[in-house]
């Protein structure tokens, strides 16, 4: 029997775009449902009780949630294919770490930089470049940061990129001209297929967060 895929998402979340970018990584055909975040489906709230939020994946029926746990679930269920994770425990434990450092501290120094004024905008602005900077110390000269690959962290971390636009508007920042590793890196993980059909148009991505500042009086 075939494999019954759904992924229930919102096409400018972060974290949907991970589970995207490693089902199309892996090959996986997936029917894909965009969620109204302000009017959730049945299905969702079905699926996703606890938290109510995206992204969901069902399998065969049954649904995964959270995005780092989708991900590795992927990994695990299709592991014929493009690992995402080392095959050496270390290393894995490794690229954990880093993507859960990424889902810790990236999310809330773009939500400081796109929702507050003043002091604490600048304030969020100097913790964006150190966050980076720490991420450029872990990336070295590598091509990726698991090494000659793109893995986990690089799914982790890649669909940040497609908000760096808003965040360089919103916050007057030059982020190459801090963090040219990154950049590089960002364009390096663009020329493959499955994160260039993935990520959004920059553009698209700051007019939404445009929306939704002036919506909640931060614009």
């Amino acid at each position: 029997m075939a494999d019954e895929v759904v992924l229930l998402d919102f096409w400018p979340s972060m974290f949907g775009m991970r589970v995207r970018i490693a089902l199309a990584e892996k090959g996986i055909k997936y029917e894909y449902k965009d969620e109204d975040l302000r009017n959730k489906s049945p299905l969702l709230l079905e699926m996703n009780p606890i938290h109510k939020k995206i992204p969901v994946l069902i399998h065969n029926g049954k649904p995964v949630c959270e995005s780092l746990i989708i991900v590795q679930y992927i990994d695990e269920v299709w592991k014929d294919r493009c690992p995402l994770l080392p095959i050496d425990p270390y290393q894995r434990a490794h690229s954990r770490f880093w993507a859960d450092f990424v889902d810790k501290k990236v999310i809330e120094v773009l939500m400081k930089i796109s929702t507050t004024k003043g002091e604490e905008k600048e304030a969020g602005k100097m913790e964006f470049f150190e966050i980076f900077k720490i991420l450029e110390g872990e990336l070295g000269d590598k091509p990726y940061f698991g090494g000659e690959t793109f893995g986990f962290v690089d799914l982790s971390l890649i669909p940040y990129y497609s908000w760096f636009y808003a965040i360089e508007t919103i916050g007057e920042l030059n982020i190459e001209a801090e963090c040219p590793k990154i950049v590089a890196w960002a364009k390096k993980c663009l020329q493959k297929e499955t994160v260039a059909k993935t990520l959004p148009d920059q553009k698209k991505v700051y007019e939404y967060v445009e929306q939704m500042r002036k919506k909640f009086g931060n614009g």
